[in-house]
């Protein structure tokens, strides 16, 4: 999504992000701050953990149509330190624990990451 469309994804966000953003917001998921619609560079994230450089996107059925847009956005997002994550709808309809897990599992390997020396232990996150 482009920057100009933020206000009409803030008024109009889908029944699944809607359901996300109860569960981010804040800061229910480990003491973790969560942006709703942020601006970053000429795209707009669903979600986004700024101190952890982390985006989690809602996809609905059209983005199976937008594959070369998405990989494009999420590689200018990455250029920029974002870790990019993506669910789809009926994930998040389903097993919405589950998404939270996953999410909660990309905030540790982020924070592990961006801490100096790589982290504990050195762990160190790949890319995408």
């Amino acid at each position: 999504m482009t920057y100009r469309s933020t206000s009409d994804y803030r008024k109009a966000p889908s029944e699944e992000e809607r359901l996300v953003w109860r569960l981010l917001r804040n800061r229910q998921l480990t003491g973790v701050k969560f942006r709703r619609q942020h601006p970053i560079d000429r795209f707009v994230a669903d979600f986004a953990a700024v101190e952890h450089r982390l985006i989690v996107e809602i996809d609905g059925g059209q983005h199976a149509e937008r594959t070369a847009q998405d990989a494009e956005r999420t590689a200018c997002l990455e250029t920029r330190g974002y870790r990019v994550i993506r669910f789809w709808n009926n994930e998040v309809r389903k097993n919405p624990e589950t998404v939270l897990d996953k999410i909660r599992e990309a905030l540790k390997t982020r924070s592990n990451s961006l801490a100096p020396n790589g982290g504990e232990g050195g762990a160190r996150e790949a890319g995408g």
